[in-house]
């Protein structure tokens, strides 16, 4: 788990992480798509699969206040991918959030699968 340190690829994906969740920048699909990999893919808290296409899409109409974000940790799993973790809070739903980013051929990282779950009770 990182909570900021020694690691700078781990603060650039948090930071990355955390700008994804500005709702300016999620209603820019130009922001917010210089930060999802071509083949981006989410599992939505609801079920639905969402590709980077209609991420953007649902993102750029989206009226919805910031996010709340709590536990949030970052860890390697490879030279080049990072999983982030972390309990988001908005309008009265909590939900579990992971997201794998990885570094593309460019050099940045990229947010390639994200995942959400809806926390009952």
């Amino acid at each position: 788990m990182h909570s900021g340190g020694p690691d700078p690829d781990l603060d650039d994906v948090v930071a990355r992480e955390r700008r994804l969740l500005d709702p300016a920048v999620r209603r820019s699909p130009a922001i917010a798509g210089a930060l999802l990999a071509a083949d981006f893919r989410e599992f939505g808290a609801f079920g639905r699969v969402w590709d980077r296409a209609s991420i953007l899409a649902a993102m750029a109409v989206e009226d919805a206040p910031a996010v709340a974000v709590t536990d949030l940790a970052a860890a390697r799993v490879g030279a080049d991918a990072v999983l982030v973790t972390y309990r988001a809070r908005r309008t009265g739903r909590t939900t579990l959030r992971s997201s794998l980013w990885h570094r593309g051929d460019g050099g940045d990282w990229l947010l390639r699968f994200h995942q959400g779950t809806v926390v009952r009770g």
